[in-house]
Protein backbone atom coordinates (compact mmCIF):
# COMPACT_ATOMS: atom_id res chain seq x y z
CA UNK A 1 0.00 0.00 0.00
CA UNK A 2 0.87 3.46 -0.09
CA UNK A 3 1.10 5.94 2.52
CA UNK A 4 -0.37 9.26 1.91
CA UNK A 5 -1.74 11.46 4.46
CA UNK A 6 -1.17 9.46 7.09
CA UNK A 7 -3.19 6.63 5.78
CA UNK A 8 -2.11 3.26 4.32
CA UNK A 9 -4.05 3.53 0.60
CA UNK A 10 -4.01 1.36 -2.52
CA UNK A 11 -3.00 3.95 -5.79
CA UNK A 12 -5.65 5.32 -8.09
CA UNK A 13 -5.62 2.75 -10.57
CA UNK A 14 -5.76 0.24 -8.02
CA UNK A 15 -2.70 -1.57 -9.58
CA UNK A 16 -0.08 -3.43 -8.18
CA UNK A 17 3.65 -5.46 -8.64
CA UNK A 18 5.57 -7.46 -7.06
CA UNK A 19 8.80 -8.13 -4.94
CA UNK A 20 10.58 -10.78 -5.34
CA UNK A 21 13.84 -12.62 -3.36
CA UNK A 22 17.05 -12.15 -5.55
CA UNK A 23 18.83 -15.16 -4.25
CA UNK A 24 15.79 -17.51 -5.10
CA UNK A 25 13.27 -15.70 -8.07
CA UNK A 26 10.63 -16.06 -5.52
CA UNK A 27 7.37 -13.66 -4.83
CA UNK A 28 7.50 -12.56 -1.07
CA UNK A 29 4.89 -10.19 -1.39
CA UNK A 30 3.21 -7.09 -3.78
CA UNK A 31 2.75 -3.46 -3.05
CA UNK A 32 0.79 -0.61 -4.76
CA UNK A 33 2.20 1.04 -7.85
CA UNK A 34 2.42 4.48 -7.16
CA UNK A 35 1.37 6.96 -10.59
CA UNK A 36 1.31 10.75 -10.92
CA UNK A 37 -2.06 11.63 -9.39
CA UNK A 38 -0.90 9.62 -6.23
CA UNK A 39 2.40 11.52 -6.36
CA UNK A 40 0.59 14.78 -6.61
CA UNK A 41 -2.14 14.22 -3.46
CA UNK A 42 1.42 13.53 -1.46
CA UNK A 43 2.69 16.64 -2.79
CA UNK A 44 -0.39 18.01 -1.48
CA UNK A 45 -0.48 16.15 1.70
CA UNK A 46 3.19 16.99 2.13
CA UNK A 47 2.68 20.85 1.73
CA UNK A 48 -0.29 21.28 4.04
CA UNK A 49 1.11 19.47 6.23
CA UNK A 50 4.71 21.59 6.59
CA UNK A 51 2.64 24.59 7.82
CA UNK A 52 2.41 22.96 10.96
CA UNK A 53 4.83 20.77 11.62
CA UNK A 54 8.01 23.43 10.85
CA UNK A 55 6.22 25.71 13.52
CA UNK A 56 6.58 22.75 15.87
CA UNK A 57 9.91 22.65 18.25
CA UNK A 58 13.10 21.30 17.77
CA UNK A 59 12.03 19.25 21.50
CA UNK A 60 9.21 17.83 19.49
CA UNK A 61 10.26 16.41 16.78
CA UNK A 62 13.60 15.07 18.72
CA UNK A 63 10.60 13.25 20.66
CA UNK A 64 9.49 11.66 17.76
CA UNK A 65 12.45 10.79 16.30
CA UNK A 66 13.62 9.52 19.49
CA UNK A 67 10.60 7.83 20.21
CA UNK A 68 11.14 5.95 16.19
CA UNK A 69 14.59 5.30 17.34
CA UNK A 70 13.59 3.04 19.98
CA UNK A 71 10.76 1.27 17.83
CA UNK A 72 13.19 0.73 15.38
CA UNK A 73 15.36 -1.00 18.07
CA UNK A 74 12.88 -2.84 19.47
CA UNK A 75 11.65 -4.50 15.73
CA UNK A 76 15.27 -4.60 14.12
CA UNK A 77 15.46 -8.44 13.95
CA UNK A 78 12.19 -8.42 12.06
CA UNK A 79 13.56 -5.85 9.67
CA UNK A 80 16.44 -7.72 8.98
CA UNK A 81 15.01 -10.90 8.59
CA UNK A 82 12.92 -8.84 5.60
CA UNK A 83 15.88 -6.69 4.25
CA UNK A 84 17.73 -10.09 4.26
CA UNK A 85 14.68 -11.81 1.59
CA UNK A 86 13.88 -8.44 -0.27
CA UNK A 87 18.07 -7.27 -0.48
CA UNK A 88 19.72 -10.41 0.27
CA UNK A 89 22.32 -9.56 1.75
CA UNK A 90 23.36 -11.91 4.72
CA UNK A 91 21.45 -11.93 8.61
CA UNK A 92 24.45 -10.42 10.22
CA UNK A 93 24.95 -7.67 7.25
CA UNK A 94 20.91 -7.01 7.85
CA UNK A 95 21.27 -6.49 11.28
CA UNK A 96 24.32 -3.80 10.96
CA UNK A 97 22.15 -2.13 8.28
CA UNK A 98 18.92 -1.44 10.51
CA UNK A 99 21.76 -0.45 13.65
CA UNK A 100 23.04 1.87 11.28
CA UNK A 101 19.88 3.33 10.37
CA UNK A 102 18.57 3.31 13.86
CA UNK A 103 21.76 5.65 14.67
CA UNK A 104 20.58 8.27 11.65
CA UNK A 105 16.94 9.19 13.97
CA UNK A 106 19.14 8.97 17.26
CA UNK A 107 21.59 11.33 16.10
CA UNK A 108 19.46 13.85 14.52
CA UNK A 109 16.94 13.70 17.15
CA UNK A 110 19.70 15.57 19.28
CA UNK A 111 20.84 17.71 16.34
CA UNK A 112 16.88 18.88 16.34
CA UNK A 113 18.45 20.69 19.33
CA UNK A 114 21.16 22.20 17.94
CA UNK A 115 20.21 24.51 14.81
CA UNK A 116 21.61 27.54 15.98
CA UNK A 117 21.92 31.41 14.12
CA UNK A 118 23.70 33.70 14.54
CA UNK A 119 24.24 37.39 16.05
CA UNK A 120 26.48 39.46 13.42
CA UNK A 121 28.49 42.67 14.33
CA UNK A 122 27.30 45.88 12.35
CA UNK A 123 29.77 48.30 11.43
CA UNK A 124 26.66 50.93 12.19
CA UNK A 125 25.85 51.73 15.82
CA UNK A 126 22.16 51.89 15.30
CA UNK A 127 21.99 48.43 13.05
CA UNK A 128 21.50 44.54 14.18
CA UNK A 129 21.74 41.59 12.58
CA UNK A 130 20.65 38.42 13.47
CA UNK A 131 20.52 35.12 11.26
CA UNK A 132 18.33 32.13 11.76
CA UNK A 133 17.86 28.76 10.34
CA UNK A 134 14.41 27.74 8.83
CA UNK A 135 13.37 24.31 6.81
CA UNK A 136 13.61 24.52 3.50
CA UNK A 137 10.16 23.01 2.86
CA UNK A 138 8.92 19.86 1.44
CA UNK A 139 11.53 17.71 0.35
CA UNK A 140 11.75 14.86 -2.59
CA UNK A 141 13.34 12.05 -1.02
CA UNK A 142 14.48 8.89 -3.88
CA UNK A 143 16.85 6.24 -2.22
CA UNK A 144 18.70 3.44 -3.33
CA UNK A 145 17.90 -0.95 -3.08
CA UNK A 146 21.42 -1.20 -2.15
CA UNK A 147 20.81 -0.27 1.12
CA UNK A 148 16.97 -0.31 1.65
CA UNK A 149 17.30 0.77 5.09
CA UNK A 150 19.95 3.06 5.96
CA UNK A 151 19.51 5.32 3.10
CA UNK A 152 16.51 6.38 4.53
CA UNK A 153 16.93 7.21 7.46
CA UNK A 154 19.92 8.81 6.56
CA UNK A 155 17.41 11.09 4.67
CA UNK A 156 14.38 11.40 6.81
CA UNK A 157 16.15 12.20 9.87
CA UNK A 158 17.77 15.35 9.29
CA UNK A 159 14.80 16.37 6.93
CA UNK A 160 12.09 15.50 9.89
CA UNK A 161 14.61 17.41 12.34
CA UNK A 162 14.97 20.26 10.59
CA UNK A 163 11.01 20.60 10.59
CA UNK A 164 10.85 19.81 6.89
CA UNK A 165 8.04 17.09 5.30
CA UNK A 166 9.07 14.48 3.42
CA UNK A 167 7.81 12.56 -0.29
CA UNK A 168 9.70 9.28 -0.67
CA UNK A 169 10.12 7.17 -2.97
CA UNK A 170 12.14 4.24 -2.62
CA UNK A 171 13.69 1.73 -4.74
CA UNK A 172 11.58 -0.35 -7.20
CA UNK A 173 13.60 -3.72 -5.92
CA UNK A 174 13.07 -2.79 -2.51
CA UNK A 175 9.67 -1.25 -1.50
CA UNK A 176 9.04 -3.61 1.42
CA UNK A 177 11.60 -2.44 3.52
CA UNK A 178 10.69 1.07 2.82
CA UNK A 179 7.04 0.07 3.97
CA UNK A 180 8.99 -1.41 7.16
CA UNK A 181 10.59 2.13 8.40
CA UNK A 182 7.83 4.13 7.36
CA UNK A 183 4.95 1.56 9.89
CA UNK A 184 7.38 3.16 12.50
CA UNK A 185 6.64 6.67 11.87
CA UNK A 186 3.26 6.38 11.80
CA UNK A 187 3.29 3.87 15.07
CA UNK A 188 4.92 6.36 17.24
CA UNK A 189 1.88 8.77 15.71
CA UNK A 190 3.93 11.08 13.16
CA UNK A 191 1.16 13.85 12.32
CA UNK A 192 -0.31 13.34 8.84
CA UNK A 193 1.10 13.98 5.85
CA UNK A 194 4.45 14.68 7.40
CA UNK A 195 6.19 11.20 5.89
CA UNK A 196 4.13 10.03 2.69
CA UNK A 197 5.48 6.61 0.81
CA UNK A 198 4.66 6.27 -3.12
CA UNK A 199 6.11 2.87 -4.19
CA UNK A 200 6.13 2.32 -8.00
CA UNK A 201 7.24 0.51 -11.27
CA UNK A 202 7.54 3.76 -12.64
CA UNK A 203 10.34 5.75 -11.01
CA UNK A 204 10.91 8.05 -13.92
CA UNK A 205 7.00 9.60 -13.82
CA UNK A 206 7.02 10.09 -9.93
CA UNK A 207 10.37 11.81 -9.68
CA UNK A 208 8.90 13.92 -12.26
CA UNK A 209 6.09 15.05 -10.00
CA UNK A 210 8.52 15.47 -7.79
CA UNK A 211 11.05 17.90 -9.85
CA UNK A 212 8.38 20.00 -11.52
CA UNK A 213 5.98 21.15 -8.23
CA UNK A 214 7.36 24.17 -7.26
CA UNK A 215 6.05 22.78 -3.64
CA UNK A 216 8.98 20.60 -3.71
CA UNK A 217 11.78 22.66 -2.44
CA UNK A 218 14.07 20.03 -2.63
CA UNK A 219 15.86 16.54 -3.73
CA UNK A 220 17.29 14.66 -1.78
CA UNK A 221 18.79 11.30 -4.27
CA UNK A 222 21.15 8.32 -3.64
CA UNK A 223 22.05 6.69 -7.31
CA UNK A 224 23.91 6.17 -10.05
CA UNK A 225 25.46 8.95 -11.50
CA UNK A 226 23.94 8.87 -14.78
CA UNK A 227 20.35 9.21 -12.75
CA UNK A 228 21.45 11.93 -10.66
CA UNK A 229 23.11 13.85 -13.58
CA UNK A 230 19.28 13.69 -14.86
CA UNK A 231 18.12 15.16 -11.59
CA UNK A 232 20.44 17.83 -11.56
CA UNK A 233 19.73 19.39 -14.66
CA UNK A 234 15.95 19.02 -14.19
CA UNK A 235 16.16 20.69 -10.86
CA UNK A 236 17.86 23.19 -12.20
CA UNK A 237 14.98 24.38 -14.22
CA UNK A 238 13.21 25.69 -10.84
CA UNK A 239 16.73 26.23 -9.41
CA UNK A 240 15.43 23.81 -6.79
CA UNK A 241 18.04 22.59 -4.24
CA UNK A 242 19.70 19.01 -4.79
CA UNK A 243 21.37 17.05 -2.48
CA UNK A 244 22.81 13.37 -3.61
CA UNK A 245 25.39 10.53 -2.87
CA UNK A 246 26.14 9.32 -6.41
CA UNK A 247 28.78 6.72 -7.49
CA UNK A 248 32.45 5.58 -6.81
CA UNK A 249 35.18 3.88 -8.00
CA UNK A 250 37.22 3.47 -4.80
CA UNK A 251 41.09 3.47 -4.79
CA UNK A 252 42.58 0.79 -2.41
CA UNK A 253 46.28 1.65 -1.77
CA UNK A 254 48.75 -0.67 -0.18
CA UNK A 255 51.76 1.16 0.42
CA UNK A 256 54.77 -0.60 0.74
CA UNK A 257 55.68 -0.16 4.08
CA UNK A 258 51.77 -2.09 4.69
CA UNK A 259 51.15 -5.04 6.69
CA UNK A 260 50.03 -7.51 3.69
CA UNK A 261 47.43 -9.11 5.72
CA UNK A 262 45.95 -6.93 7.79
CA UNK A 263 45.77 -4.79 4.29
CA UNK A 264 44.13 -8.56 2.73
CA UNK A 265 42.15 -8.94 5.48
CA UNK A 266 40.48 -5.10 4.96
CA UNK A 267 39.89 -5.79 0.82
CA UNK A 268 37.97 -9.11 2.35
CA UNK A 269 35.73 -7.68 4.31
CA UNK A 270 35.00 -4.47 2.03
CA UNK A 271 35.06 -5.10 -0.77
CA UNK A 272 32.89 -8.11 -0.72
CA UNK A 273 30.38 -6.28 1.71
CA UNK A 274 26.98 -6.97 0.00
CA UNK A 275 29.03 -8.35 -2.70
CA UNK A 276 30.13 -5.51 -3.74
CA UNK A 277 26.99 -3.49 -4.06
CA UNK A 278 28.11 -0.37 -2.56
CA UNK A 279 29.40 3.08 -3.33
CA UNK A 280 31.99 2.71 -1.12
CA UNK A 281 33.27 -0.72 -2.70
CA UNK A 282 36.82 -0.78 -3.26
CA UNK A 283 37.17 -0.91 -7.35
CA UNK A 284 40.99 -0.50 -7.88
CA UNK A 285 43.35 -1.89 -5.88
CA UNK A 286 46.89 -0.75 -5.82
CA UNK A 287 49.40 -3.63 -3.93
CA UNK A 288 53.33 -2.41 -4.13
CA UNK A 289 55.10 -5.39 -5.79
CA UNK A 290 57.04 -5.87 -2.84
CA UNK A 291 54.03 -7.00 -0.41
CA UNK A 292 51.97 -8.70 -3.76
CA UNK A 293 52.50 -11.64 -3.35
CA UNK A 294 51.26 -11.91 0.39
CA UNK A 295 49.03 -9.70 -0.31
CA UNK A 296 47.48 -12.07 -2.76
CA UNK A 297 47.97 -15.32 -1.07
CA UNK A 298 46.08 -13.83 2.12
CA UNK A 299 43.32 -12.78 -0.18
CA UNK A 300 42.99 -15.77 -1.78
CA UNK A 301 42.46 -17.92 1.78
CA UNK A 302 39.56 -15.44 2.64
CA UNK A 303 37.74 -15.26 -0.36
CA UNK A 304 37.70 -18.67 -0.74
CA UNK A 305 35.98 -19.29 2.48
CA UNK A 306 33.26 -17.00 1.44
CA UNK A 307 29.85 -18.81 1.31
CA UNK A 308 27.57 -17.86 -1.19
CA UNK A 309 23.22 -18.33 -0.46
CA UNK A 310 20.18 -17.31 0.64
CA UNK A 311 21.38 -14.26 3.45
CA UNK A 312 18.54 -16.01 5.76
CA UNK A 313 20.95 -18.94 5.81
CA UNK A 314 22.71 -18.00 9.43
CA UNK A 315 26.19 -19.79 7.32
CA UNK A 316 26.06 -17.72 4.67
CA UNK A 317 28.43 -15.28 4.30
CA UNK A 318 28.00 -13.17 0.78
CA UNK A 319 24.58 -12.78 -1.43
CA UNK A 320 23.12 -12.74 -4.73
CA UNK A 321 23.74 -9.64 -7.05
CA UNK A 322 20.32 -7.72 -7.14
CA UNK A 323 19.21 -8.89 -10.48
CA UNK A 324 20.38 -10.71 -13.96
CA UNK A 325 21.49 -7.37 -15.71
CA UNK A 326 23.86 -7.10 -12.57
CA UNK A 327 25.41 -10.57 -13.31
CA UNK A 328 25.78 -9.64 -16.91
CA UNK A 329 27.50 -6.24 -16.35
CA UNK A 330 29.92 -7.96 -13.68
CA UNK A 331 30.43 -10.93 -16.08
CA UNK A 332 31.05 -8.83 -19.50
CA UNK A 333 33.95 -6.86 -17.27
CA UNK A 334 35.54 -10.37 -16.03
CA UNK A 335 35.47 -11.43 -19.63
CA UNK A 336 37.19 -8.31 -20.95
CA UNK A 337 39.94 -8.10 -18.79
CA UNK A 338 40.44 -11.65 -19.10
CA UNK A 339 40.47 -10.83 -23.35
CA UNK A 340 42.86 -8.12 -21.95
CA UNK A 341 45.40 -10.30 -19.87
CA UNK A 342 44.15 -10.51 -16.32
CA UNK A 343 44.53 -13.62 -14.58
CA UNK A 344 41.71 -15.16 -12.60
CA UNK A 345 43.42 -15.97 -9.11
CA UNK A 346 39.82 -17.55 -8.03
CA UNK A 347 36.02 -17.13 -8.94
CA UNK A 348 35.41 -15.26 -12.32
CA UNK A 349 32.25 -17.28 -12.67
CA UNK A 350 28.25 -17.26 -12.31
CA UNK A 351 27.33 -19.46 -9.77
CA UNK A 352 24.59 -21.87 -10.92
CA UNK A 353 24.96 -25.02 -8.90
CA UNK A 354 22.34 -26.56 -6.72
CA UNK A 355 20.22 -23.60 -5.03
CA UNK A 356 22.50 -21.13 -6.52
CA UNK A 357 21.02 -21.59 -10.21
CA UNK A 358 17.34 -19.98 -9.09
CA UNK A 359 19.32 -16.80 -7.91
CA UNK A 360 21.67 -14.13 -9.33
CA UNK A 361 25.08 -15.32 -7.75
CA UNK A 362 28.28 -14.49 -8.88
CA UNK A 363 31.56 -16.30 -7.26
CA UNK A 364 33.80 -14.25 -5.73
CA UNK A 365 36.34 -13.27 -7.94
CA UNK A 366 39.98 -12.03 -7.76
CA UNK A 367 41.73 -10.50 -10.69
CA UNK A 368 45.69 -9.25 -10.95
CA UNK A 369 47.33 -7.88 -14.14
CA UNK A 370 44.92 -5.21 -14.81
CA UNK A 371 45.88 -2.37 -17.03
CA UNK A 372 43.90 0.85 -17.56
CA UNK A 373 42.70 -0.64 -20.68
CA UNK A 374 40.21 -2.52 -19.06
CA UNK A 375 36.74 -2.16 -18.83
CA UNK A 376 36.85 -3.02 -15.23
CA UNK A 377 39.85 0.03 -14.53
CA UNK A 378 37.51 2.75 -15.78
CA UNK A 379 34.23 1.63 -14.50
CA UNK A 380 32.30 0.43 -11.36
CA UNK A 381 31.64 -2.66 -10.93
CA UNK A 382 29.31 -3.14 -8.36
CA UNK A 383 29.70 -6.55 -7.83
CA UNK A 384 32.06 -9.40 -5.99
CA UNK A 385 35.20 -8.87 -8.22
CA UNK A 386 38.76 -7.71 -6.60
CA UNK A 387 40.68 -6.27 -9.21
CA UNK A 388 44.31 -5.90 -8.91
CA UNK A 389 47.16 -3.23 -10.05
CA UNK A 390 50.97 -4.12 -8.88
CA UNK A 391 52.94 -1.04 -8.70
CA UNK A 392 56.53 -0.03 -8.00
CA UNK A 393 58.68 2.58 -6.98
CA UNK A 394 58.30 4.54 -10.40
CA UNK A 395 54.39 4.77 -10.57
CA UNK A 396 52.79 7.84 -9.03
CA UNK A 397 50.46 5.96 -7.47
CA UNK A 398 48.25 9.12 -6.08
CA UNK A 399 48.38 10.21 -9.45
CA UNK A 400 46.89 6.89 -10.63
CA UNK A 401 44.23 6.42 -7.77
CA UNK A 402 43.14 10.11 -9.04
CA UNK A 403 42.70 9.19 -12.38
CA UNK A 404 39.34 9.45 -11.97
CA UNK A 405 35.89 11.41 -12.75
CA UNK A 406 34.34 9.86 -9.14
CA UNK A 407 35.37 10.87 -5.71
CA UNK A 408 33.53 9.46 -3.04
CA UNK A 409 35.94 7.20 -1.05
CA UNK A 410 39.66 5.62 -0.98
CA UNK A 411 41.19 3.34 1.49
CA UNK A 412 45.33 3.33 2.31
CA UNK A 413 47.59 1.11 4.48
CA UNK A 414 50.83 1.64 5.27
CA UNK A 415 52.58 1.50 8.88
CA UNK A 416 54.17 4.97 8.76
CA UNK A 417 52.26 8.41 9.61
CA UNK A 418 53.90 10.82 7.64
CA UNK A 419 52.77 8.65 4.30
CA UNK A 420 49.28 8.51 5.83
CA UNK A 421 48.61 11.74 6.50
CA UNK A 422 50.66 12.25 2.88
CA UNK A 423 47.90 9.77 1.36
CA UNK A 424 44.34 12.03 3.20
CA UNK A 425 45.97 15.09 1.73
CA UNK A 426 46.74 14.16 -2.00
CA UNK A 427 43.54 12.07 -2.67
CA UNK A 428 40.81 13.66 -4.04
CA UNK A 429 38.01 11.99 -2.29
CA UNK A 430 35.15 12.62 -0.04
CA UNK A 431 36.10 9.80 2.67
CA UNK A 432 39.54 8.02 3.22
CA UNK A 433 40.25 4.98 5.58
CA UNK A 434 43.48 5.12 6.40
CA UNK A 435 44.04 1.30 7.64
CA UNK A 436 40.38 1.38 8.23
CA UNK A 437 37.57 -0.05 6.23
CA UNK A 438 34.40 1.84 7.69
CA UNK A 439 35.15 5.23 7.83
CA UNK A 440 31.43 5.71 8.88
CA UNK A 441 29.11 6.91 11.19
CA UNK A 442 26.08 8.93 11.79
CA UNK A 443 28.25 11.51 13.41
CA UNK A 444 30.43 11.60 10.20
CA UNK A 445 29.65 13.62 7.47
CA UNK A 446 29.43 11.14 4.67
CA UNK A 447 29.44 12.31 0.72
CA UNK A 448 32.00 12.88 -2.28
CA UNK A 449 33.30 15.19 -4.47
CA UNK A 450 33.34 15.49 -8.45
CA UNK A 451 30.58 13.35 -10.12
CA UNK A 452 30.17 11.13 -7.16
CA UNK A 453 27.75 14.09 -5.77
CA UNK A 454 26.53 17.08 -3.47
CA UNK A 455 26.42 17.97 0.10
CA UNK A 456 27.09 15.88 2.38
CA UNK A 457 24.58 12.96 4.63
CA UNK A 458 25.10 12.17 8.44
CA UNK A 459 26.98 14.48 11.31
CA UNK A 460 25.98 18.13 11.75
CA UNK A 461 26.03 18.49 8.35
CA UNK A 462 23.83 16.42 7.65
CA UNK A 463 21.28 18.70 8.79
CA UNK A 464 22.44 21.72 7.34
CA UNK A 465 21.22 20.32 3.90
CA UNK A 466 17.64 20.93 5.38
CA UNK A 467 18.05 24.53 6.28
CA UNK A 468 17.91 27.86 4.81
CA UNK A 469 19.47 30.76 6.55
CA UNK A 470 17.33 34.01 6.95
CA UNK A 471 19.05 37.50 7.65
CA UNK A 472 17.09 39.79 9.53
CA UNK A 473 18.35 43.59 9.38
CA UNK A 474 17.43 45.89 12.48
CA UNK A 475 17.75 49.10 11.90
CA UNK A 476 17.38 51.06 15.80
CA UNK A 477 15.88 54.32 16.31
Amino acid sequence: MLYIDGEWRAGKRNEFFTVTNPATSDEIGEVANAEKIDAEKAVDAASKAFTTWSKTTAYERSKYLSDAYNLMIERKEDIAQLMSEEQGKPLKASRNEVQYGADFLLWFAEEAKRVYGEVIPSARKNQRFISIKQPVGVVGAITPWNYPVSMLTRKLGPALAAGCTVVLKPAEQTPLCAKAIIKIFHDVGLPKGVVNLLSTENPEEIGNVLLTDYRVKKITFTGSTAVGKKLAAKAAEQVKSISMELGGHAPFLVLKDANPEHAAKGVSLIKYLNTGQACISPNRIYVHESVADEFISVLKTRVEKLKAGSGLDETVTIGPLVNRKEIEKVDNQVKDAKEKGAKVITGGKVLTEGNLKKGNFYAPTILSGITEEMKIYQEETFGPVAPIVIYNDQDDIFAMANDTNYGLAAYVYTENLSAAMHAFEALNFGIIGINDINPTSAAAPFGGMNESGLGREGAREGIEEYLETKLGGFQLN
